[in-house]
Formats: structure tokens, C-alpha cells, sequence
């Protein structure tokens, strides 16, 4: 029960229909096309279309897109694979000729092919109700007529004011006399609001074929890229089968690779063979979670790919045996040399949406420009922010996540979905970049170790460690708390450039026939249902 002398939020109830969003007009514009009748997907789309527009540093058309979908709130979970590719001219040798070592985030290589606008059309096509002319309307209304600046936005801002100035559009989009806009003040994307209501007629061509794909394909070559009509055109998402590793009795679901939801299983495995005890913010459970994390992150730096390309031995991550392996190698007293031990960049921005409708049907659902206002990239003419997610790629010849035609990076968002009983019972996402495994790790850990209700858990303070390093990134209570004992058994402890992820919760409460909803303080936004 919660302790309302404390400061924090309640959990949201409702019966029919409920939405968690990073942003309150996002979370509004879920609910009133749940209540209009649409379904979850729709609600999904519309709120994210309204965050491109409202909270563009965290995600636009001109990024990626990941889903996991459970109709009627059934067991069997799908999958939808929304990430882009390079173009079909981005062979590795051609970087090697051109000298080029490392792909910059405001390089054009680092911008692959967007695959948003395909996969919300193809999501809303094969499992909605509504037409996407009305599921874009409050986005491009909100682009068109203003829109006021929040909290979380301002100070996502101030902390790319040097990149949004580079280039022009971004500089008279986002600043305001080339300084970050006030809280409450008022911003405006007539651009972006016509390609959206372009897409809303005419669908996913609008995007990839016709005048905004010309726009994108010489402003992108006019930066060096190698971007072509083509690479456009032939843009397509898939589904994919999703995977899963059971945790306390419960079944979790995850996209599979090139996502990092593998990933985030291979850590609850690890923690799985710990028992927890007292405190859930103890020093003790804090670096077992950290060690978990470190060992699993290494696998990932040395295995993950997209497994069109190469080969991703995902039976092996989520093995049993590898997960005793790992767990027996976890010394309470000093960090373990993780990379050696399997043999083998910094945090980001995204939007994570969660949606139940009336039928129970659940939207788990990830959409983002990898860093915050992505590769800093924007198209005059159409409004279309770039990501930066090719940054991702590596530059070594044979490594499963080396550059190469038409290959798409090692992705860190990622949707989570959890069963039981042949039911769905929580659509849940953590944002945060390369943080989002081990955000999903922790926050099941907290619902299903310690009992926590799901705002609880959310409400915690974390912790990270950067892959790679013995460095861990702690928010400030856990500075004040723990950070002297991380230190004095081997860890380098340093305060993070700002909160630590952000999630988005609702649990399908069968028995009572009522949906609960959490949203991340961290965030602006907020979990409502009616």
C-alpha cells in the first residue's frame, strides 16, 4: 500500500480502456481514440504521432519502431520488427576506402532507412479500426497550431542546444533566438504537420515514395550519404516470431535480435539463480543486478546483430547452463572482467507506449531516434527529423554488427510484454537507450522478488553500468546510499547526465476486470484510463 505522506503518483485504475505515455497530451490522445472506439494499436499511433510532434527529441517519423501486440489479452504474443536499413550502397569496404573509422552521430551514415511510417501503417492496417486521417488528426493539429513546451522537454533541449544549432531547420524549429524555449512557451512544425497529414491520405508512399522521399534522399546525399529513391521505396518492416525466458513463474516476451530483448532476458535468468532478500536497494542486490547486467551486456556487444545477415546464437544467451555460468561468476566483493569472462556508447532517447483497450487487446509499443533529437538532421521542406540509430554499427570486418547493404543495426529499444495462464497480464516498456534491458530486468525483479506495485518499482532510483567498464552511473539517492560501497569493492560510481530511463506500465487485472497504469516521473507524462 502506498504511503501517501511520501511524495510520488498513484497508480491509474480504470475498466475500459487505459494509456501510459512519456507526455500528457500523448497519454490524452490514447484515451480519446480508445473512446472514439478505436483500437489499441490506433491509440498507440496517435499517441506516438502527437510525441513526434510534442516531444520530438525523443522520437519522430524519422526513426524506428518496434511492437509487441496480444489480442483480447490472449497468451500469444506478436511481434512487429520496424527498424530500417542501410542503404544498399553502405558496403564496408567503401568506408574503409573513404577512410572513415567511425560513423559520427550527425553523419548521413548514420541515418538508415526510417522505419516508423511503415510499421504504424502496416500495424494499423492489419490490426486496427480506425482510418490513419483520424488517428493523425491531434498530431497534426498539435503541429500545426502550437503546442506548449513541458518540463522534460526544455531540458532535453538545453542539452543539445550545440547540435540543434548546426543546421538550420532544427535551429529556427527548436530554439528560440537561438536559446532553449521556456517552460509553457509555445513551438510550432507546420512542416512536419503537412507530411503527416500526407501520410494520413495517401499512407506509408507518402513517406517513402513521391515528393518527402525526394526531399530526404538529396538532403541526406547533399551530407555525403548514399541514400537512395530505391532504398526508400523497398523499405518494408516484418513480423517476427517473439522470444522468451519464464521468470518466478511468469513468461516474458521480447522481440528477438537485432533488438536487445535477449538481452534483457539473459539478465533475469541470471538473477533468477539469486535469492532476493530485505531491502531491494541494498548494496548487495544492487551489484548483483549490476553484475548481471555487465556480464550480459558484454554477450551482447560480442553477438548481437540482424540475424538476416549473421548468425545470433539466441539458443544459447537464454541457456540454462549459460545463465549458471554467468551467475556463479558474480563476486559480491569486486566487479568481474565481464568481457573476458564471455570471450569477447552512451544513454539515448525514445518513447515507450503502453495501450489496453475495452477488448483487452494490449499494445507494447517503442518508437525512437536513438539519441535525443537523433542525428540532429531535419529536412526543410517535410520536417523530418533523423535518427542516428547507424551509429549502432561497428566498423570491423566479420563482427555480427559490421556495416554492410541493406543490414540493420543492433537496436536497444525494445517492448516487453509478460503472460501467465494463457493471458496477458502486463504491456510494459523502459526507455533509456542501452539502459532498457537492464531496466526490464529491474523492474520485473522489483514486481515479482519484492511485491512491489508497479508505480513503486518505477518510482525506485537506479542505476547503470556503461558496457564495457567498471563504471556505474547512479542517480543521486543511490549516490548518497550505496555509492561509498560500490566504490569500496571496485566499482568507479559517477552521477548520470540526467534520470536514468523512463518507463510506462499497465497490468490487466483479470480477476477484478480493471486495468492499472504507472508512468515515469522521470518523464512528463502520465498513465489515465477511463
Amino acid at each position: 500500500m502506498r504511503n501517501f505522506e511520501h511524495p510520488g503518483r498513484s497508480l491509474a485504475v480504470a475498466r475500459n480502456g487505459m494509456a501510459a505515455t512519456s507526455h500528457p497530451l500523448a497519454t490524452l490522445a490514447a484515451i480519446e481514440i480508445l473512446k472514439a472506439g478505436g483500437a489499441a494499436i490506433d491509440a498507440a499511433v496517435a499517441a506516438c504521432a502527437v510525441q513526434c510532434v510534442v516531444e520530438a527529441g525523443s522520437t519522430g517519423i524519422g526513426g524506428d519502431c518496434f511492437a509487441l501486440l496480444a489480442a483480447n489479452g490472449g497468451g500469444r504474443v506478436f511481434a512487429f520488427n520496424g527498424s530500417g536499413r542501410t542503404p544498399a550502397a553502405a558496403d564496408l569496404s567503401w568506408y574503409r576506402q573513404e577512410g572513415i573509422t567511425a560513423i559520427d552521430r550527425s553523419s548521413a551514415h548514420a541515418v538508415t532507412i526510417p522505419g516508423a511510417v511503415d510499421a504504424w501503417t502496416r500495424l494499423v492496417a492489419d490490426h486496427g479500426r480506425m482510418p490513419m486521417s483520424d488517428i493523425l488528426s491531434q498530431a497534426i493539429a498539435l503541429a500545426r497550431d502550437g503546442y506548449g513546451i513541458t518540463p522534460r522537454v526544455a531540458s532535453d533541449i538545453s542539452h543539445q542546444k550545440a547540435l540543434l544549432m548546426r543546421e538550420p531547420s532544427t535551429r529556427r524549429t527548436f530554439l528560440v533566438g537561438d536559446a532553449t524555449p521556456p517552460v509553457g512557451s509555445v513551438q510550432y512544425q507546420p512542416e512536419l504537420a503537412d507530411t503527416l497529414e500526407a501520410i494520413g491520405r495517401e499512407g506509408r508512399d507518402a513517406f517513402y515514395r513521391g515528393a518527402v522521399a525526394e526531399e530526404m534522399v538529396s538532403y541526406l546525399a547533399a551530407k555525403g550519404g548514399l541514400h537512395t529513391k530505391q532504398d526508400f521505396a523497398e523499405a518494408a518492416g516484418e513480423y517476427v516470431t517473439p522470444i522468451s525466458a519464464d521468470y518466478r513463474g511468469w513468461t516474458v516476451h521480447e522481440c528477438p535480435p537485432n533488438g536487445q530483448g535477449v538481452i534483457a532476458l539473459m539478465i533475469l535468468k541470471i538473477l533468477e539463480r539469486h535469492k532476493p532478500a530485505g531491502d531491494p536497494l541494498d548494496a548487495d542486490n544492487l551489484i548483483r543486478e549490476v553484475e548481471a547486467a555487465r556480464l550480459a551486456y558484454a554477450a551482447r556487444d560480442r553477438w548481437l546483430g540482424d540475424p538476416s545477415s549473421s548468425a545470433v546464437p539466441i539458443k544459447f544467451l537464454l541457456s540454462d547452463a549459460l545463465a549458471d555460468d554467468l551467475a556463479s561468476k558474480i563476486d559480491l566483493k569486486r566487479p568481474v572482467d565481464a568481457i573476458t569472462t564471455i570471450g569477447g556508447t552512451a544513454h539515448a532517447d525514445t518513447v515507450y507506449i503502453s495501450v489496453v483497450d475495452k477488448d483487452r487487446n494490449c499494445a507494447s509499443f517503442i518508437n525512437s531516434i536513438f539519441h535525443s533529437y537523433g542525428s540532429g538532421l531535419m529536412t526543410p521542406k517535410s520536417g523530418v527529423l533523423f535518427h542516428n540509430r547507424g551509429q549502432s554499427f561497428v566498423l570491423q570486418e566479420g563482427h555480427p554488427n559490421a556495416i554492410g547493404p541493406r543490414k540493420r543495426p543492433m537496436h536497444t529499444i525494445i517492448p516487453g510484454m509478460v503472460t501467465r495462464d494463457g493471458r496477458t497480464c502486463l504491456s510494459f516498456g523502459v526507455m533509456g537507450g542501452h539502459y532498457q534491458a537492464m531496466g526490464h530486468a529491474q523492474f520485473l525483479s522489483k514486481l515479482f522478488d519484492y511485491g512491489m506495485d508497479m508505480q513503486a518499482a518505477i518510482d525506485l532510483p537506479r542505476l547503470f553500468p556503461l558496457p564495457g567498464t567498471s563504471k556505474v552511473e547512479m542517480e543521486e539517492r543511490l549516490r548518497v546510499t550505496v555509492g561509498e560501497v560500490f566504490k569500496e569493492r571496485g566499482f568507479a560510481v559517477q552521477a548520470a547526465n540526467w534520470a536514468i530511463g523512463g518507463a510506462q506500465a499497465i497490468w490487466v487485472d483479470w480477476d477484478n476486470g480493471t486495468l492499472l497504469g504507472a508512468s515515469d516521473h522521470r518523464k512528463d507524462g502520465c498513465a489515465l484510463g477511463y
